[in-house]
């Protein structure tokens, strides 16, 4: 049999197996095998191991296309020392998984620009990468999408769907007031997940304030009782340091004037 005839037939055969890795690569593999002396045994673990490498990049990303993430941004890339109240160690050991083993919330509270969705996007990807599935949402988002499914009965299968991901991040909690039927679909999500599998939400209000935003307060004490039971709750602050950056790359630009000025209105707002 000719090399071209045999490698057409490892080609149909990886095919037939679903091993293209190993179909792209067993040739470049062999020469590097002749030239090292390796052993038959060893040339095939290293088509395994090439096969196995591909299939787990190929998985970590289908997760990351599965959670459905505004933007990838990993905690590598979150700057510590814009919010010092966060402790970094907290992050990175969270980032290890332990809280989805156990199924405890992870609750970051703050005002706007302050880094809460970058955290959390920052988790979901730790999580993807351990393949672990994942899905990212609004609180609006998550709400709107049960209000359609009730409405073309289908409500039961949604929220089931939702209680399969071994993790879900829930964004902007409490920026949207909910009507009563939203909030009890918040609720039944993430009840169906109290001690069973994690979330991890974000929110710019103090638990306290939840009731401007949920109209029943005996739902909002129910939902509050889920979320906070064994949770990590991280205060990321209440200084933008999104607005801080802007304003420093004014003043870079020379902007002097303009800078203070937008400061000075954003204290008042936010002293408002």
């Amino acid at each position: 049999m000719s090399a071209a005839l045999q490698a057409s037939v490892i080609h149909e055969q990886c095919k037939q197996l679903r091993l293209p890795t190993i179909a792209g690569q067993f040739a470049k593999l062999a020469e590097q095998a002749q030239r090292e002396n390796q052993s038959h045994p060893q040339y095939l673990e290293a088509l395994l191991a090439a096969e196995i490498e591909e299939r787990e990049q190929n998985t970590i990303a289908r997760r990351l296309r599965d959670a459905h993430l505004p933007k990838v941004k990993t905690l590598d890339e979150f700057d510590f020392s814009q919010t010092p109240q966060v402790s970094a160690s907290q992050i990175r050991a969270l980032a290890e998984g332990g809280y989805i083993e156990r199924a405890e919330p992870v609750v970051f509270l703050g005002e706007c620009g302050t880094g809460k969705t970058h955290l959390l996007t920052g988790l979901c990807v730790a999580a993807c990468r351990q393949k672990r599935s994942v899905r990212f949402t609004t609180a609006a988002g998550l709400v709107n999408e049960l209000v359609e499914a009730k409405q073309q009965v289908q409500l039961r299968r949604v929220i089931a769907k939702w209680a399969r991901y071994e993790l879900i991040a829930i964004d902007e909690v409490g920026y949207v007031p909910l009507a009563e039927i939203g909030a009890e679909f918040l609720f039944q999500v993430i009840a169906e997940r109290a001690e069973k599998a994690a979330v991890i939400l974000t929110t710019n209000l103090p638990f306290s304030e939840w009731t401007q935003v949920l109209p029943n307060p005996r739902l909002c004490k129910a939902l509050l009782d889920r979320i906070t039971d064994r949770a990590h709750i991280i205060e990321t602050g209440t200084e933008s340091f999104r607005f801080r950056r802007t304003i420093s790359q004014r003043k870079r630009k020379g902007g002097t004037e303009a800078a203070d000025q937008a400061a000075s209105t954003a204290a008042e707002v936010g002293h408002s």
